[in-house]
């Protein structure tokens, strides 16, 4: 297990690497100047917009700034910020716990509702349970995350007036947000449930089960289930990621402090 760990680990150093490198070349094509973004509201001089230019590197040779920019990013100095003069390493530590939180709350909604469902339409399989519960992760995966979060801020926040629609405090201000996320991956997680269900299902192993007598609802929960939930737990990670990136959406719907509206 361990030198597999650190295989995996090693192969994520040229990815890493790939990335950062995509991230400066963006940078550098995005038009505008960064030393006259900063001076603008102060009106600074081309003089000043000059000196500032040589005083942050700007001025130096593409890889002389690459090789700086890469020698930075090592050891986690990623600057300062253009709009707040703050450090981003201090902005995203102050700011990743809150979208940390967001993600938690919303994986363990959707895993709850999708290995739920799923289990539910692998046991009535064929039959309206299980096409109404495959419409439901349909609908989950099509419906843009932003849309159903407005519906919800619609039905629960002014209709029912049951949860608060903005800001961040107490476990009210999470439901919302953590619905539409863990909906969106909900869809995806009960789709792979039900097929890898239906698929060990079929194997010898559980006719044998059933040959002996024992009862549908212990050979789905005794030796169906731990069979097919391997690889739901690789889809649970690559929804974590997927969540990661929602954040940047939900926290600018429902105004929650975190990384994606920082970003923003």
């Amino acid at each position: 297990m361990i030198p597999y760990i650190g295989r995996r680990l090693l192969g994520a150093i040229p990815v890493l690497w790939g990335v950062a490198t995509l991230v400066f070349v963006i940078k550098r094509l995005v038009p505008g100047d960064p030393a006259a973004l900063m001076l603008s509201e102060a009106g600074g001089s081309a003089q000043a917009i000059a000196e500032l230019r040589a005083e942050l590197g700007l001025d130096d040779p593409l890889i002389v700034q690459y090789g700086r920019y890469l020698a930075r990013l090592a050891q986690a100095d990623l600057g300062t910020s253009l709009f707040t003069q703050r450090s981003v390493l201090v902005t995203i530590g102050e700011q990743l716990l809150s979208t940390i939180e967001l993600a938690i709350a919303a994986i363990l909604v959707a895993i709850t509702l999708g290995t739920t469902l799923g289990v539910v339409a692998a046991a009535k399989h064929g039959s309206w349970i299980d096409t109404a519960v495959m419409t439901f992760s349909v609908t989950g995966i099509s419906i843009p995350i932003f849309w159903s979060a407005l519906l919800l801020i619609w039905l629960f926040a002014l209709v029912l007036g049951w949860l608060p629609a903005t800001g961040q405090g107490g476990i009210s201000h999470l439901i919302l947000p953590a619905l539409v996320l863990g909906f969106a991956s909900a869809g995806a997680i009960t789709r792979l449930v039900r097929a890898s269900l239906l698929e060990i299902l079929d194997q010898d192993f559980v006719s044998t089960a059933r040959a002996k007598g024992l009862a549908e609802h212990t050979i789905l929960i005794r030796h169906a289930m731990k069979n097919a939930f391997i690889p739901v737990i690789s889809i649970i990670g690559l929804q974590f990621g997927f969540l990661l990136g929602g954040t940047v959406v939900i926290e600018t719907i429902f105004s929650r402090p975190g990384i994606g509206l920082s970003l923003i």
